[in-house]
């Protein structure tokens, strides 16, 4: 559980700190609640509280836009008429295609429609701690099938009435570069967004350092760093498995679901993190290599130039690509 109160206490006083530092720049920095996370936005180079207030509407309309729990957002309307054609947001279209592409290239490792499959398990905050039956697992797996997902136009359609749409792997991506893109165009020129676990950042600190961002210990308390990255103009977002879960029966089970047997994917992997200039990409390779593994990760982030990527195994072993920029803890 995160602690609100807290975060904000920190984020004010780091805020201040910095304005200390700098007496002629003013940071701005607010906090809110929104994809079912604490996401924290701090400007520090060239900003104002309309723009600051500007993108922390941003996260409220992608929520509305993009949440299938939000009665009337576009993807819970593609799920509640599924076998019919709903008319959808030009950006809804473009995440849906981002994601499908995705799940070509993975051969459905990662499916925006992993929503029939999602809603069994439950992780939220009720404590239910429920492992579903296994027939249950079945049958919702059985509507797992991208294909199913048409686009056509401003519309969009699930083929299959039982299937239904989640895109928690890829949407806090979106959203980042989203709110990154926004507060560029309105001339910000240093800023760092923290929506749970992924951090995007604009430029380097006021006083050209690289932001430098703390990457979760998944065998310790919230907070505490397994190591250090350094990030300028970029973006770190990580997947694992301390982040959604419950216990039972000395087993854990996390939000991370397999598509093949529907179970929460079990990779010899406790977390991965992915630096890329492309919070969407970041958000969606993350999910995906936590859930193939290391080496078969580690050969498909070979694919991709500009990004790096960390491993933290289940034995606590911490593996990264050459070109990753660590500065310890």
């Amino acid at each position: 559980m995160f602690n609100k109160k807290l975060l904000l206490t920190l984020t004010i006083l780091f805020s201040l700190l910095l304005m200390g530092c700098q007496k002629n720049r003013t940071v701005y920095s607010d906090t809110g609640f929104y994809f079912d996370t604490v996401i924290t936005v701090t400007l520090y180079e060239n900003g104002s509280s309309e723009i600051l207030d500007e993108c922390m509407d941003l996260a409220l309309n992608y929520e509305n836009l993009l949440s299938a729990t939000i009665e009337g957002s576009d993807i819970w309307n593609l799920n509640h008429n599924a076998g019919s054609y709903v008319t959808l947001d030009p950006e809804t279209i473009s995440l849906l295609q981002t994601a499908l592409t995705y799940a070509e290239l993975s051969d459905g490792v990662v499916d925006p429609t992993v929503g029939s499959l999602s809603a069994l398990w439950n992780f939220g905050s009720d404590g239910s701690n429920i492992v579903p039956e296994t027939s249950h697992i079945e049958e919702s797996l059985s509507h797992v099938d991208y294909h199913s997902l048409s686009l056509k136009g401003n519309q969009g359609i699930l083929l299959d009435s039982q299937a239904s749409v989640d895109l928690g792997f890829i949407a806090k991506g979106y959203i980042g570069d989203k709110m990154k893109e926004f507060l560029i165009s309105q001339g910000v020129t240093s800023a760092l967004i923290n929506l749970g676990g992924n951090v995007v950042t604009i430029g380097s600190k006021p006083n050209g350092d690289c932001f430098r961002v703390g990457i979760q210990d998944p065998f310790e308390k919230s907070g505490t760093p397994a190591l250090v990255v350094e990030l300028t103009d970029t973006c770190a977002v990580s997947a694992g498995n301390y982040e959604r879960y419950f216990e039972k029966d000395g087993i854990r089970y996390h939000h991370i679901l397999s598509t093949t047997d529907g179970y929460p994917a079990r990779s010899g992997l406790s977390q991965v993190t992915i630096i890329s200039p492309d919070s969407t990409r970041a958000d969606a390779l993350s999910t995906l290599c936590f859930i193939l593994g290391y080496e078969k990760a580690a050969s498909l982030i070979e694919n991709y130039p500009e990004d790096q990527a960390i491993f933290i195994t289940e034995d606590g072993e911490i593996l990264y690509t050459d070109n990753a920029i660590i500065s310890g803890k």
